[in-house]
């Protein structure tokens, strides 16, 4: 709103100042701003209402240090990061773009069904929360969405360059940081065409067709192998930011450096001069992605203000199956799910660590007639608080491995 506002008062008054909202990189700036005022005023309020309305967790018995005085820690804060990216993004992204109208649409879907998850265990007294097939029903019909939008909206496609020997020609008294940002028109020609494809990381040609695997006997179902895929990746990472979601900013954390890193690329792959350098897909409008991965970094570091040990609020899963597909439907977006398990590896090795641990249950009690475990106790977390770690050094370690996995994906930009 604001982006509208100050470019229709730039055009009829030429109030100084007002031009910078162009500019992708100030307004990246301005949402993460606003997002952490946000989420740390918005928040302070939020518990202290939850804490009124004793909106506390319920925790089970797992017979864990400290577990007993998480006891009755108001939860449902994942409405301060939904409030947090939204009012930021509403404010300063274009909101006619494609790709934020996804982005927004995915928060406020997936946010509602780990809301109504939340409140049926808090105000219903239903332990068990949302069914299963309710969440994965939801899943799936936000995965439907955002495929088929991305497979068949007109603005979304990818720029063919038919020169690769770009020379950037500054205008008279223009920089050359203001041409990157700006990415005003640039002489030398392209086209716009709709593709299914994809990013292949460490590959040189890396580039991955999916109507490879789509065109059968004659038929094309290229948007019928696409949409699956789509509904797979944000089902997966959705429910890998949940399993996640176990101890004290655990979740948040990794999700903040997980944003960051892919509003990097976001910016990259929307910018015809650095997406040409580092020769990597250009992607047409999703540069304005920037300004909701802002946000959302933002609202990320803004919720650790409260979620940090020891834990003032939880965010529930209204805060973790929407992060999750928040990521997930950024990387489709980009065209950089290929990625995800690389930077969503704590998401993934979390995930794996119980569908490791249930079935090696499983297959013992058939074979021996008794459940044998490989960890203490999963998801991984837990494993290392049963081996007598203490929660921050989990969480700070776990981070320092979410860094080192943000370094490989960006380094995948350049080699290959």
């Amino acid at each position: 709103m604001l982006y509208y506002l100050f470019q229709y008062l730039d055009q009829i008054m030429d109030i100084p100042g007002a031009g910078v909202f162009r500019y992708i990189s100030f307004r990246a700036v301005a949402a993460v701003i606003i997002s952490l005022i946000i989420s740390i005023v918005f928040g302070k309020r939020l518990i202290g209402y939850l804490r009124f309305k004793q909106v506390g967790e319920t925790i089970r018995d797992l017979g864990l240090e400290g577990e007993k005085a998480k006891q009755g820690t108001p939860t449902m804060g994942g409405l301060i990061i939904i409030a947090s990216i939204l009012i930021p993004t509403l404010l300063l992204a274009k909101l006619q773009n494609i790709y934020i109208i996804l982005m927004l649409v995915t928060t406020v879907w997936l946010g509602f069904i780990g809301f109504l998850d939340d409140y049926i265990k808090v105000f219903l007294k239903n332990k068990e929360g949302l069914k299963g097939t309710s969440k994965v029903i939801g899943q799936i019909s936000i995965g439907l969405i955002v495929g088929l939008t991305l497979y068949f909206h007109k603005d979304v496609k990818v720029r063919e360059f038919e020169n690769q020997n770009i020379e950037v020609k500054l205008n008279s008294g223009e920089s050359f940081a203001t041409r990157l940002d700006n990415e005003a028109n640039l002489s030398f020609g392209y086209k716009d065409i709709k593709s299914a494809v994809t990013t292949i990381p460490f590959f040189k040609d890396n580039e991955l067709d999916y109507s490879v695997f789509g065109k059968i006997g004659g038929y094309d179902f290229t948007w019928l192998v696409y949409v699956l895929i789509v509904i797979f990746v944000i089902t997966a990472v959705s429910n890998g930011a949940n399993i996640t979601d176990g101890i004290d900013g655990l979740a948040a954390g990794t999700s903040a450096i997980i944003a960051f890193t892919l509003g990097i690329m976001a910016y990259v792959s929307g910018n015809t001069v650095f997406s040409e350098y580092l020769n990597i897909m250009y992607i047409p409008n999703s540069g304005e992605l920037v300004i909701f991965c802002a946000a959302f970094v933002g609202a990320c570091v803004g919720f650790l203000w409260y979620n940090t040990y020891p834990a003032q609020v939880f965010m529930g899963d209204t805060g973790s199956l929407c992060i999750g597909g928040i990521i997930a439907t950024l990387s489709l977006s980009i065209r950089k799910e290929l990625l995800i398990p690389i930077l969503c590896g704590i998401f993934l090795i979390e995930n794996l660590s119980v569908m490791i641990q249930v079935s090696y249950f499983k297959y013992t009690k058939k074979k021996y007639g008794e459940g044998r475990r490989i960890f203490k106790m999963s998801p991984l977390h837990h494993h290392y608080q049963k081996s007598g770690y203490a929660e921050p050094k989990i969480v700070t370690r776990f981070w320092i491995v979410g860094l080192m996995l943000a370094a490989i994906t960006l380094g995948t930009l350049k080699l290959r």
